[in-house]
């Protein structure tokens, strides 16, 4: 039995893909330490696995303090967390012997960590995985719209910010990269080779293992009986970015008088009450069991998100993106390309456009059997027991 030691970030996207991970992990004996935020404790316990936190607030504080309008400035606010994650961590952890560790790909110090530690190293990848080449190749073309003055600070804070941690943990930093992707002797990506822009570019430590999707420990209020036999359009913006009443009020206008039932999941930072009178063919909860409900969904209008994405594509449903942020408008892109849904942009959305998406994307038989055709791949992928397999692989 092997002693892991496993630092995630504190996002539904980053945490809920390695849940069936832990869970395997510990069902063939290793020992987990999870390093995450309070509010993932129960869920993560629920695997077997020790729960250790971070200041989550401290965390967001120094990672926004680095800046929010350029990627070189969302570098800079990795590096800042540095103070607040790797005392943490070394300090919960004196004393204690590891095997190794497996670290999110976009939180920064998991890298550090692993140099301090002399650990081998995971890289738990999420999102679409990155290289080098490509990385720089987007930094350099992102870098030409900043201002003179402002790349100029950006970059001294940057290089301040790596002496420091150079000079108080002996690791070394080469790169913005590293920063960003925090890339490892493994990488283990949960989507396909198929699905990962320039898959072809990614050699064998990268590792794609499929979707994650494990049975969720959350306990969701959820009636199936009320979609049973029905024709169902699903609806969700994700966990992060879905405070958008207009956007739910817009849906309900839009599909109000269809003969699908639709089912709305509007998050816990908007009151149900807020909006208004809800269509008597809409179900509209705080939260779903999503995976279970795509097993009957017909459509899914999504903002894109990467675990959406990837648990659409699982259960071969068609769908509709309105991506909102980050890395969502690439992967919208990818879904378009296999043929498996339309991309909608929310500023430009109106009662009409929302309609006539739906009626293309149902009544064409097309993106249904390209998301079918995709679903296939990924159900044969191995997901979280071939992520598994391929840790153990590595550590033999």
């Amino acid at each position: 039995m092997a002693r892991v030691l496993f630092i995630n970030g504190g996002s539904e996207g980053h945490v809920n893909p390695t849940i069936g991970v832990v869970q395997e992990l510990v069902s063939r004996g290793e020992e987990v330490v999870y390093f995450t935020i309070e509010a993932f404790r129960d869920r993560i316990e629920k695997t077997g696995a020790t729960v250790r936190t971070f200041d989550s607030e401290k965390f967001i504080k120094a990672f926004i303090s680095g800046g929010r309008n350029y990627l070189l400035e969302r570098v800079n606010g990795l590096l800042h967390t540095a103070d607040i994650m790797i005392p943490s961590v070394l300090e919960q952890i004196e004393g204690e012997h590891f095997d190794y560790i497996i670290h999110d790909s976009m939180f920064g110090c998991g890298r550090l960590i692993a140099q301090i530690l002399n650990l081998p190293a995971i890289n738990s990848c999420t999102t679409f995985a990155q290289t080098k080449a490509e990385f720089d190749k987007t930094e350099e073309y992102l870098s030409k719209s900043i201002p003179t003055e402002i790349l100029k600070k950006i970059n001294e804070d940057y290089q301040n910010l790596t002496t420091k941690i150079k000079e108080e943990y002996n690791v070394e930093i080469h790169s913005p990269y590293e920063v960003f992707c925090n890339p490892a002797p493994l990488t283990i990506v949960y989507t396909t080779r198929e699905f990962q822009p320039f898959g072809e570019a990614f050699d064998q430590t990268y590792k794609f293992v499929g979707p994650s999707i494990s049975l969720r420990t959350m306990q969701e209020n959820f009636d199936f009986t009320a979609i049973k036999g029905k024709s169902v359009i699903y609806i969700s913006l994700g966990t992060v970015l879905n405070q958008a009443i207009g956007f739910y009020k817009l849906c309900m206008k839009a599909f109000g008088n269809m003969d699908h039932t639709v089912v709305m999941s509007i998050g816990e930072k908007t009151q149900i009450s807020e909006l208004g009178e809800i269509p008597k063919n809409f179900i509209v909860k705080n939260y779903v069991p999503q995976t279970e409900l795509l097993k009957h969904t017909k459509l899914f209008i999504t903002h894109g998100g990467m675990n959406s994405a990837n648990e659409g594509i699982y259960y071969g449903v068609p769908m509709i993106v309105i991506p909102l942020s980050a890395d969502q408008p690439i992967i919208a892109e990818q879904i378009v390309s296999i043929g498996a849904g339309i991309k909608l942009n929310m500023q430009s959305l109106t009662e009409d456009h929302l309609r006539e998406a739906v009626d293309l994307v149902i009544s064409q038989q097309s993106f249904q059997k390209a998301a079918a055709k995709i679903s296939e791949s990924f159900q044969k992928s191995g997901g979280y027991r071939k992520a598994v397999d391929e840790i153990f692989e590595y550590m033999r």
